[in-house]
């Protein structure tokens, strides 16, 4: 009982807003030629969600400050696509991107989406999405998908959009926030260990954040494959387990592959490279 009042307690502060609304800071020692994208991120996260969601972004930047092998360039690419995978698209961001467009009229102010069952449930604060979405995996309904319509036409389609909008508060509470999360802090530790282990490959690392975009099938397709990717190549170079002495060759040709379903044909692709791995290994 305390944990679900906890979750309660949490859930009702997002909603209200958070109380922290100092702009965000970049932090100390950013390199000058890095300052404007890492301004531009800052003022797109905190028009996605907040001050405080661009505080952590400015936090992972710092990581990066006087990292030998982190170039202005590179530190620009990571400053970029690190905004952009904050800025994740789902229901919430589309509705506030057509808040900002100019009013419209008949068919051109319409826009119709079709997102997941499953898709739309994560995006939901734990306490409801949770059950819900067990409800529809348990009858088969998870994956069908239904067509969203985003309008800025006329007092109503304005006022469901700044509904819509307004869940944003709750966004940081979701299944979906969890998983994006996960995969940011996983994709900087690749990139961390990149560095580390075989600093060649460290802009094919960064590159990889590429492969996840949008939403739907598109973007579950990606986000399979970079973990296939990570967890077939990049890791077990970096763990010692696999050797690779061009990874990020590799990772390029892994990045090109045809996505399917499944996953097959970047399964295969992968298995070749660390086929081929071991036989010049043992010759």
């Amino acid at each position: 009982m305390p944990g679900f009042i906890n979750v309660i307690r949490s859930t009702l502060t997002e909603l209200v807003g958070p109380a922290d609304t100092a702009p965000a800071t970049l932090p100390a020692g950013l390199p000058d030629a890095v300052l404007p994208a890492a301004r531009a991120g800052v003022a797109l996260l905190t028009d996605y969600q907040s001050p405080a969601y661009a505080q952590l972004y400015c936090d992972r930047l710092r990581r990066f400050i006087g990292r030998r092998g982190v170039d202005d360039a590179l530190f620009i690419e990571i400053a970029r696509l690190l905004a952009e995978r904050m800025a994740y698209l789902d229901a919430t961001r589309i509705a506030q991107l057509k808040l900002q467009e100019p009013p419209k009229k008949g068919r051109a102010a319409v826009d119709v989406r079709r997102f997941r069952c499953d898709e739309l449930l994560s995006a939901l604060p734990v306490i409801a999405g949770g059950p819900l979405l067990w409800a529809f995996e348990r009858i088969g309904c998870a994956h069908r998908t239904v067509p969203i319509r985003f309008s800025n036409a006329g007092w109503w389609g304005v006022q469901r959009l700044k509904l819509e909008s307004s869940l944003r508060h709750s966004r940081r509470l979701s299944l979906r926030y969890a998983t994006e999360r996960a995969w940011v802090e996983r994709w900087l530790h690749m990139i961390d260990r990149a560095l580390s282990k075989q600093p060649e490959a460290v802009a094919a690392m960064v590159q990889t954040a590429t492969m996840i975009e949008g939403y739907g099938t598109g973007y579950r397709q990606g986000l399979a494959a970079w973990h296939q990717i990570v967890d077939g190549l990049a890791k077990p170079v970096f763990d010692g387990t696999l050797a690779l002495p061009d990874l990020a060759a590799a990772i390029d040709c892994a990045c090109h592959v045809p996505r399917d379903p499944r996953g097959d044909n970047l399964r295969k692709v992968i298995a070749e490279i660390r086929a081929g791995a071991m036989i010049a290994q043992q010759s």
